[in-house]
C-alpha cells in the first residue's frame, strides 16, 4: 500500500502521541476501547521500526493500558501485532492492538492470542 492511500499515514484526531507513534481507536473494534498504536513513519510492520521507534510504541501501550483502565474497567487485555499477510495484517504501515477484554465476553477465553489459530488455543 503507498504511503498516500495508507489510512495511518494521516490520523484523524489521536488519543494521545509520543515523538514517534500516536493511538486511536480501532475503527472495527473487537472489544469496546480497542485501540491501535501505530508509528507516525510509515513502516510496514513492528519489525520495520527502529528500536526508538518500538519503544516509543510501548510506551504507548502502557498508556492505553492506563486509559482503558480509567474509562472501561477491562477485566485483562491482548496486546498484539499481525505482521505479513499470512499472520492476518491488512493494514501494511505497522501497529500494534490493545484489545480489553471483559468476563464473559467469550464463552472460553483459554489460550488468548492461541487462538488465532483455533485448534492450538486449547492446551
Amino acid at each position: 500500500m503507498s504511503k498516500q492511500l495508507c489510512p495511518f499515514c494521516s490520523p484523524p484526531q489521536t488519543l494521545f502521541e509520543n515523538k514517534h507513534a500516536y493511538a486511536i481507536y480501532d475503527q472495527y473494534p473487537v472489544n469496546d476501547g480497542h485501540i491501535l498504536i501505530i508509528p507516525k513513519r510509515h513502516v510496514s510492520d513492528y519489525f520495520e521500526a527502529t528500536s526508538t521507534e518500538q519503544a516509543a510504541l510501548f510506551e504507548l501501550v502502557h498508556a492505553a493500558r492506563a486509559h482503558l483502565n480509567d474509562n472501561y474497567s477491562p477485566d485483562g487485555f491482548n496486546i498484539g501485532i499481525n505482521c505479513g499477510e499470512a499472520a492476518g495484517q491488512t493494514i501494511f504501515h505497522a501497529h500494534i492492538h490493545v484489545i480489553p477484554r471483559y468476563n464473559g465476553d467469550m464463552e472460553n477465553p483459554r489460550g488468548g492470542v492461541r487462538g488465532v489459530i483455533p485448534d492450538k488455543r486449547s492446551y
